[in-house]
């Protein structure tokens, strides 16, 4: 699937949505509960200091006594008790009210970012399984798009904003029962226009969508735009592609300016269509509420508390609106959140996989065919039998299908067509893990992760023992390297290892490999990027992890081809000739002559 074509067509089903967030949200609802529990009362709060303006004008400002009984009391406030008690009691419910938004933020933060990581880490676990070809087809602004941001978005949003909603429909509501209790007729008339301006919102849902959904995409190409420039930064400078860099990067930048002010330019008319709404309202409640007051059915102190309430009751209201946009958002963010767990990998394991454990026999290809791309092939009815501790050089053209054979062996791909199999089983009946424990790889360009050298190595043996460490060590040459570092094998090494050398790189993956002591070696490639005494060092250390071993060899090294039992030659993904250098040397117009003489002479002779 590319990632960047991501419709996000489930964000309108908002209950299959809520569904599937729940198993993650449900560990901590005793927190949410307690959270929304905190968000009721801090709502309501809302209404106090218009409740208190309707005593406040009746009594105070009116100059009377609040006369009333209690228990069977009669109780008396006067005037200048009352012009004390109202304004102390509504700072203290601002104090109360303070306290309470502090700990719903806190708990309602903290449930957030608990879920977002819930939602991270099982994301994670599913994108470091999928197979290589889904890394092939997405760019890695994408999936960092998709597999980071995304989640937050969706899993911290979602109770965020549902406080909110609670927090701004208890506000409603006590606002509502303020102006219930001053005049229900006004009141009728308030939720009324309230309500209507609520239409708007709902106009709106399909354009937030597309427009999440496109900046999903720009974003992710911007964040591949960065990578690229960071990476590939030598290349940059050696051509002086900044201006190339710098253009895709305006480019992208304006595309998301421009979709934004799209979704704005269509989105904006909402608020001032609502404030015209709620000002109507508003006219409507003053001509009716002056009706009222001069009729005797309202109270001058009534209609002030209604006209408060009111006006505050806009707050929450404008607050649902952006909310309810916002959810919009969160709902298409979590819409392509569950895309991505509904994705899986093509490369498993059968229903009862068995374990392989060492080779005894050896590797078989059965009629291999495989494409990347439908009715493309790479190889075509592909047949080759390989002995136990036999070393099988592979050679042909480029793109003949060479790296693409031996990356079906430890099943980074699976065939289309025919069978590999080890010990007279297909590789498919074999669990992943240890399948790809019995093979070590070495690449062209090996990758080594931040940390220090002897954590890459040990990569190949996390439970190896210091013998065995040093003796890895040893064969792969690396013991001079590492002496020259002032923190010898604890170097901490930067980003994919670039503070080492070439060689010095491959000799780190040698020693990882040496330290995985698999019966089946890979080399691809692992001496073409180097110069001739690095290549001689690392040929060294690579005869030492070859001894003994299966192995598959793709190199350039004339001493290594001509070396191994025997050479494989494919030339557009079929097997065109099998033998031992001597062999092939002897086909008059054979293809590995050709080559040899071709590509491999100049060589020859500068050796």
């Amino acid at each position: 699937m590319k990632l960047s074509t991501t419709t996000a067509q489930n964000s309108f089903k908002y209950s299959w949505l809520l569904s599937r967030i729940f198993p993650y949200i449900k560990p901590y609802i005793p927190r949410i509960v307690i959270g929304f529990l905190v968000a009721i009362p801090l709502g309501l709060l809302d209404g106090v200091t218009a409740f208190a303006l309707k005593p406040y004008m009746d009594y105070v400002i009116g100059g009377k006594a609040l006369e009333f009984s209690l228990f069977g009391r009669d109780i008396t406030i006067t005037v200048l008790q009352m012009s004390f008690i109202l304004p102390v009691g509504v700072v203290l419910f601002a104090g109360l009210q303070g306290t309470l938004r502090y700990l719903n933020d806190y708990i309602s933060a903290w449930t957030s970012q608990r879920i977002t990581n819930d939602v991270k880490f099982d994301l994670f676990h599913r994108l470091i399984h999928m197979h290589p070809q889904f890394f092939d087809e997405n760019p890695s602004g994408i999936i960092i798009s998709r597999y980071m941001n995304d989640p937050a978005t969706a899993s911290t949003g979602i109770v965020e904003q549902i406080k909110t909603i609670t927090t701004s429909l208890c506000g409603a509501l006590g606002l509502i029962a303020v102006m219930l209790y001053s005049s229900w007729q006004l009141a009728i008339i308030g939720v009324l226009v309230l309500c209507i301006a609520f239409v708007p919102v709902a106009l709106i849902r399909k354009r937030i969508k597309s427009t999440s959904n496109k900046n999903m995409v720009i974003g992710g190409n911007i964040t591949t735009n960065i990578n690229e420039t960071y990476g590939g930064n030598k290349v940059m400078a050696a051509y002086q592609l900044q201006d190339r860099q710098e253009k895709y990067f305006r480019e992208q930048v304006w595309d998301s300016f421009n979709v934004n002010m799209s979704l704005t330019k269509r989105a904006a008319w909402m608020s001032p269509m609502m404030y015209l709404i709620a000002s109507l309202g508003i006219a409507t409640v003053l001509g009716y509420g002056t009706h009222l007051i001069n009729t005797g059915h309202m109270t001058a102190g009534s209609f002030a508390s209604f006209v408060t309430s009111l006006l505050l009751l806009y707050k929450p209201v404008k607050t649902l609106g952006g909310t309810l946009t916002s959810i919009q958002n969160i709902f298409v963010a979590m819409g392509r959140v569950f895309e991505l767990f509904d994705l899986k990998s093509e490369i498993k394991d059968c229903e009862n996989p068995i374990e392989l454990e060492g080779l005894n026999n050896g590797i078989t290809f059965e009629n291999v065919s495989f494409e990347y791309v439908k009715d493309h092939p790479v190889l075509k009815n592909f047949n080759l039998n390989v002995q136990k501790n036999e070393t099988i050089a592979i050679v042909g053209n480029s793109g003949g299908g060479k790296s693409t054979l031996v990356n079906l062996i430890p099943r980074f791909y699976d065939i289309q067509q025919g069978s590999i199999k080890i010990d007279n089983t297909d590789i498919r009946n074999y669990s992943l893990k240890s399948l790809r424990q019995n093979i070590s790889m070495v690449f062209q360009d090996n990758f080594l992760y931040s940390g220090t050298i002897k954590e890459n190595i040990l990569m190949g043996n996390p439970n190896a023992t210091d013998e065995e460490l040093n003796n890895a060590i040893k064969s792969a040459h690396l013991q001079d390297v590492l002496q020259e570092l002032p923190n010898g094998i604890d170097t901490v090494l930067g980003e994919r290892g670039l503070t080492l050398s070439g060689g010095q790189r491959q000799r780190v993956a040698i020693a990882r490999a040496m330290l995985r002591n698999a019966p089946i070696v890979i080399l691809d490639e692992a001496t073409s990027a180097l110069d001739n005494e690095s290549e001689a060092i690392v040929q060294k250390a690579m005869d030492n992890l070859m001894t003994n071993k299966t192995v598959f060899i793709i190199a350039h090294r004339l001493s290594t081809i001509k070396n191994a039992d025997r050479i494989a030659v494919i030339t557009e993904g079929e097997l065109v000739e099998l033998g031992s250098h001597d062999e092939l040397m002897n086909h008059e117009n054979g293809q590995y002559k050709a080559l040899y003489e071709m590509q491999f002479k100049k060589q020859e002779m500068a050796v």
